[in-house]
């Protein structure tokens, strides 16, 4: 809301010296966002001067009407001789008092001005309309000073044009309608500066009756949505009549255009009090008004042209034709007051339903500034002052006649009181408030306050019964009345002090665990990504995964609408990304969560005005999607980069494996307790795709991709990817710290011959068992075939490290270790040693 210092000094009696730093600062420290403060006369820059025209020379041959001008702007030229201006506006004569602007000044909307040649004559300058000075929408011709204004050609013109003024834009909060008028504004300031408030919602208003021949029947069907309506009729206005400049340019500030007398008037109350009100022109209306409930479907063309279908929650205000007003949001064509035409207007100024209003603005998308008012709260008490003040304003500039009748339907509700203990307010805030200062502050904010407590009872504070006032509804429970104790009386005296913070336990295991896993990803050469938990179907079944998934009732994207059960996607979306923008190395990796369907079937509806019973909290967990934590890489390209040193090596299937491997080693997996076995399931190519197995359980996936999902995926061939479920690996526990040898090690290579079917971590497992606690550690080094070995045979050659904890080893005792791992080979798998 945009509003001027003056209009505020119509009702609180600001400091003369006020500054714009004193005023930011006093509505801040009382909880209003101050978005701007304008001093109006530096939106004009540059030489404004009052002129006066001298002579008026009219240039033919035009298709318009244009004149030369002289103007006398004293000495505000340097050289006191006239001004020579060329200007197209025709609604002043010689003798005038004007505005002008000289070459070099600024209008608003960065508009410059210089001297230029124009229709044949120089132009020095411009005299300016009331548009093009910002201070109304007036663009009809010049704006004329008035001749007893005192005003003489020379003077800074500011004054005199009505930008002399200073411009406050504040953004109130949502809980907080009454800031939204001047009226609330000007209560607060006297809040913040203690200076004494005249209240213009308290002006003298004739009371309205219900007896009696009305001003216009009408009918109140939903006293619920509408629980006070008021009406008064004025006849006889002059159609024509503008509305006062004083008026117009208050509006402007505001944001609101000027459209006639009759609108400007119920903006202008708005604005001022915080009444929202309709002006209704009487003429136009077919027989008596009905306030109700639309009808669903329902059709009402709104004053910005729009065909709206009602719903059975908005209320409509209906003459004999069907509804002819959007309750509390927008009236409708059929009833529009037309400048120019009408003379008879029925204001109407009513209290609508807050709850209603909110639902209705959005359901039809119509955010109209009576809307923003109703949906935060408006004071019920403000209808007929309003109506008063709007009919005294249409009365004196349009020359009408108000009717002796005001209808009023008012069907009040008592203001329930709030029980508030006096030392709630300094437990809660963490000062001391003594409970007559409480009582003191929230009475000034209009709270009519009853001490409840026995007279001369000290302990556990006083009961305090709390009414607030009709323009406060947002006060409804006692935490609402301490926030108003500390913002008044200042929330820079309450202390910054931090409270100290519980000492922490630490991340838990399972965190401790993902971030290692991620770290050592991130040192082997992959790099994190965090694609959208959001898949396709089409995506899982190239996968040749189920389609049974989690179905989002409201999806980002309905390309998209299922949560995904597996990481692959998001992740070989990103590497197509990156091999499309020319990356031809890529490695990535994942860890996040994946979400599994549940047969549970939906989730109970439960009651929140209530605790839930454990069976409907069991029912309600059991709904929930299972949630494990997995973790997955995409690789494609070269894992060895190729140089000047000799050629690189691509990633495979062996990688992928091997990077599984290390990951449940870094989880917390014991060597012993890891094994790698061939599968066969998609999305892998089925000779190339090995299970990763935690003492015997199937933990993951990794290999080589299938080629046709290679295809589908638009990926590389040959792209490896591998996937495990982390929470189905169990979390390690204490791990015992490593018996350290100072003995030398014995060093053995061993090369055994086995049937080619047999996998080389059978063969690895038998030699570890064979040897022993002597064994520290084993590695593959070598794999052949061909005719050495024979037809469906291979060898598999391993390094060994033997180390004794308590002496060093003796070659007798090497060789008898290696002995017992091949004769243990021998008899699982049929190994021969290799050259024997």
């Amino acid at each position: 809301m945009r509003v001027s210092v003056s209009w505020l000094r119509e009702y609180v009696d600001l400091p003369a010296d006020l500054t714009a730093e004193q005023l930011e600062d006093a509505l801040t420290n009382l909880g209003i966002e101050v978005e701007s403060i304008v001093d109006q006369g530096a939106t004009v820059q540059g030489t404004l001067a009052v002129g006066r025209v001298l002579t008026i020379e009219e240039l033919k041959g035009f298709k318009k009407p244009i004149r030369f001008c002289t103007v006398d702007v004293g000495k505000a030229n340097g050289t006191g001789d006239p001004q020579e201006i060329v200007c197209g506006a025709t609604n002043f004569v010689e003798g005038d008092l004007v505005a002008v602007i000289l070459p070099g000044g600024v209008l608003p909307g960065g508009f410059e001005i210089g001297a230029r040649k124009t229709y044949g004559r120089m132009s020095n300058g411009m005299i300016c309309s009331a548009r093009e000075l910002g201070v109304s929408d007036d663009h009809s011709g010049i704006l004329v000073l008035d001749p007893e204004s005192g005003a003489q050609p020379g003077e800074d013109a500011r004054p005199y044009v009505g930008l002399n003024d200073i411009i406050v834009h504040v953004e109130p909060t949502p809980d907080r309608g009454y800031q939204m008028s001047v009226r609330g504004l000007a209560r607060e300031l006297a809040h913040a500066f203690d200076v004494p408030f005249t209240d213009p919602g308290l002006a003298k208003a004739p009371k309205g009756s219900t007896r009696g021949k009305p001003p216009w029947p009408v009918t109140v069907v939903d006293q619920v949505g509408c629980d006070r309506f008021a009406a008064r009729l004025v006849t006889g206005l002059d159609p024509n009549a503008q509305s006062p400049e004083w008026m117009q340019r208050r509006l402007v500030t505001a944001g609101i255009r000027t459209l006639g007398l009759a609108i400007d008037v119920t903006n202008y109350i708005m604005l001022e009090l915080g009444q929202p009100m309709h002006a209704f022109d009487a003429k136009r209306i077919k027989g008596g008004l009905v306030v109700r409930r639309a009808t669903a479907g329902e059709v009402l063309v709104t004053l910005d042209g729009v065909r709206r279908r009602l719903s059975e929650e908005d209320m409509v205000i209906c003459d004999d034709t069907g509804p002819i007003s959007l309750a509390a949001v927008m009236g409708g064509e059929t009833s529009e007051i037309i400048p120019g035409t009408t003379t008879d207007v029925l204001l109407e100024a009513a209290h609508w339903d807050p709850t209603m209003v909110s639902r209705t603005a959005r359901r039809h998308n119509l955010f109209s500034e009576a809307a923003k008012r109703w949906e935060r709260g408006v004071d019920r008490e403000l209808a007929l002052v309003a109506i008063e003040r709007a009919v005294r304003i249409l009365v004196e500039y349009g020359g009408g006649t108000p009717s002796k009748q005001i209808l009023d339907l008012n069907y009040p509700t008592p203001i329930p009181s709030i029980t508030l203990n006096s030392e709630e307010v300094s437990r809660l805030v963490g000062i001391p408030y003594p409970t007559s200062l409480v009582a003191e502050l929230l009475t000034k904010v209009g709270c009519t306050v009853t001490n409840e407590s026995p007279e001369g009872s000290q302990e556990g504070g006083a009961i305090l019964t709390v009414t607030p006032p009709s323009w406060r509804p947002d006060l409804l429970r006692p935490a609402d009345l301490v926030e108003e104790v500390v913002r008044l009386d200042g929330y820079t005296k309450v202390p910054s002090a931090l409270p100290i913070a519980p000492p922490g336990a630490g991340l838990t295991a399972a965190q401790r665990r993902r971030r290692s896993v991620g770290r050592a990803l991130a040192e082997m050469g992959y790099v994190e990504v965090l694609p959208p938990p959001f898949v396709s179907a089409d995506s899982l079944r190239k996968l040749g995964r189920s389609t049974d998934a989690v179905r989002l009732a409201n999806p980002l994207s309905d390309e998209e609408p299922y949560m995904r059960t597996t990481l692959l996607p998001g992740l070989l979306a990103t590497l197509r990304r990156n091999i499309g923008r020319g990356n031809r190395d890529v490695a990535l990796y994942e860890l996040g969560l994946v979400f599994l369907p549940t047969d549970a079937g939906p989730p109970p509806v439960l009651d929140v005005s209530r605790r839930p019973t454990d069976e409907e909290w069991e029912q309600a967990k059991a709904a929930v999607p299972a949630q494990p934590w997995h973790v997955a890489t995409v690789a494609a390209g070269e894992w060895e980069r190729s140089g000047w040193w000799g050629p690189g090596r691509a990633y495979d299937w062996a990688d992928a494996i091997q990077t599984g491997r290390e990951v449940l080693l870094v989880a917390g997996v014991r060597p012993e307790s890891i094994s790698v076995t061939a599968a066969d399931t998609m999305p892998w190519h089925p000779g190339r795709c090995a299970a990763l197995r935690v003492d015997g359980i199937v933990v993951g996936h990794a290999g080589e991709l299938h080629p046709a999902v290679c295809a589908e995926f638009t990926v590389p061939k040959r792209t490896c990817a591998l996937e495990l479920d982390l929470s189905a690996v169990p979390l390690p526990g204490l791990t015992p710290a490593p018996k350290l040898s100072n003995f030398p090690a014995a060093l053995i290579d061993v090369a055994l011959v086995v049937p080619s079917e047999v996998p080389a971590v059978d063969v690895e497992r038998s030699i570890v068992d064979g040897i022993g606690p002597l064994l520290e550690s084993i590695r593959l080094f070598d794999v052949y075939t061909g005719a050495q070995v024979g037809e469906g045979r291979k060898s598999l050659a391993y390094k060994l490290v033997l180390r004794a904890p308590d002496r060093t080893l003796t070659a007798e005792e090497a060789v008898a270790a290696r002995d017992a791992a091949v004769a243990l080979a021998a008899q699982r798998h049929g190994a021969v040693l290799r050259g024997t």
